[in-house]
């Protein structure tokens, strides 16, 4: 039985084979983590003509509801999170439940993540990029937590037509979670 876990949280069209979450779940086993690779059970939420704020609360719940049955049957003694976009909504559980995270590209604008951020008690890492529309920096900042911040990447951590620019700014946000994860 693995005495620290990560769940590694998907996003909605971003798996855990995706490069963020593949070097998240790369760096925790290097600090000794166990990683577990989550799928969702069912397809998510799909807009239908709602608010983005209203999608956003039906994500979270989603996201939610399926976290916290797979936390209910986890005994490690230590457990962390490692969410990609939607996955990042399960930082209500981790608030709720006093658990690390690390959030990839976290929806901060039109959504309740900064609420429930704003609510945690754990450490927490931030990641995301001024080209991307949901990523917002002065609410990232206002945290107090560590963050990273690439310049011109989008909500995948690219950037359009710069393939060696894209590896780049893969290679610092594994350097920020590398830092992060050793303090855990």
């Amino acid at each position: 039985m693995p005495d620290r876990v990560v769940l590694l949280l998907p996003g909605l069209r971003y798996s855990a084979e995706r490069p963020l979450l593949h070097f998240a779940r790369a760096v925790f086993v290097k600090h000794g983590w166990t990683a577990r690779e989550v799928r969702w059970p069912e397809s998510p939420p799909e807009p239908d003509g709602q608010d983005l704020p209203g999608w956003s609360a039906r994500l979270r719940s989603f996201v939610n509801a399926h976290v916290s049955r797979i936390l209910d049957q986890e005994s490690a003694r230590a457990v962390a999170l490692a969410g990609k976009s939607m996955g990042a909504f399960a930082a209500a559980t981790a608030a709720d439940r006093g658990l690390p995270g690390v959030w990839l590209t976290p929806i901060l604008r039109d959504s309740p993540v900064p609420a429930d951020l704003r609510r945690a008690t754990a450490p927490f890492l931030l990641v995301g990029s001024t080209a991307d529309p949901s990523w917002d920096p002065e609410v990232a900042r206002g945290f107090g937590r560590p963050w990273y911040e690439a310049q011109d990447a989008d909500h995948s951590m690219e950037t359009a037509g710069d393939p060696v620019n894209s590896v780049d700014v893969l290679r610092h946000v594994t350097v920020a979670m590398d830092s992060f994860v050793r303090t855990l």
